[in-house]
């Protein structure tokens, strides 16, 4: 009886052992008991680029400055609510996605609402969003008035998102504006936070509260821009 408890211990050791070297080899079983061998998953190194200004002088960088206001914009956690405010500011406990980028910004020492407001006075043509009227309580709170903002002063990158490719995701660096088109318009800051595979997660507020979420190749409508403000 103790020969046979001893065989029994040796063939289930045996098999564990044969089970965890086919799991620490990247194996696995299918339904057909086949062995099939795993891809390992793809972890890349995408490089940070330097920032070389810092408007408000508080020794951040002003793209670190804007990803720092975005994830403080995340905790807070705002509802998502489109809705119209004298003086032009919502309440801080709501918000819509372009909130999330005056308000990054106003980390980073920048008006964004002042200098919307400014260049729509300067060249209104330039605004279709606008269509010849200002309206300062929500003009720095469109979608297409940031982005034809951002067109004129910062630079303009790609907007195709390669996963895997370093070239290409070294030109999505943390603080970036990005912009979607129709049929669901959209704006959003790039986070430092990436996939495996390199694509960086967004900083956003799509609903139903601000988020840090991986949906830079999900959003339901196409990539319309991809801007770094301050151009350097």
């Amino acid at each position: 009886m103790c020969l046979i408890k001893y065989r029994k211990s040796l063939v289930l050791g045996a098999t564990l052992s044969i089970f965890t070297i086919l799991i620490s080899s990247g194996c696995s079983r299918d339904s057909s008991n086949e062995i099939k061998y795993l891809e390992p998953q793809l972890y890349i190194q995408v490089p940070t680029i330097e920032c070389p200004v810092d408007i408000d002088l508080d020794g951040i960088n002003d793209l670190k400055d804007i990803v720092k206001g975005a994830k403080d914009e995340v905790s807070r956690r705002p509802r998502y609510r489109d809705n119209y405010y004298a003086g032009g500011y919502p309440p801080r406990n709501e918000g819509v996605c372009t909130d999330v980028i005056w308000r990054a910004f106003k980390d980073a020492g920048y008006d964004l609402k002042e200098n919307v407001d400014e260049d729509i006075q300067q060249n209104i043509s330039l605004y279709p969003r606008v269509d010849g009227v200002r309206e300062p309580n929500i003009d720095f709170r469109r979608v297409q008035n940031l982005f034809v903002y951002f067109q004129r002063y910062g630079q303009a990158l790609t907007t195709k998102v390669i996963p895997g490719d370093v070239d290409n995701l070294t030109e999505w660096q943390p603080g970036d504006i990005v912009t979607f088109g129709d049929p669901y318009e959209h704006i959003a800051i790039i986070s430092d936070r990436r996939r495996p595979d390199g694509v960086p997660y967004l900083l956003h507020n799509g609903g139903p509260v601000a988020s840090e979420e991986d949906r830079l190749l999900s959003w339901q409508s196409p990539i319309t821009g991809h801007f770094r403000f301050p151009k350097f």
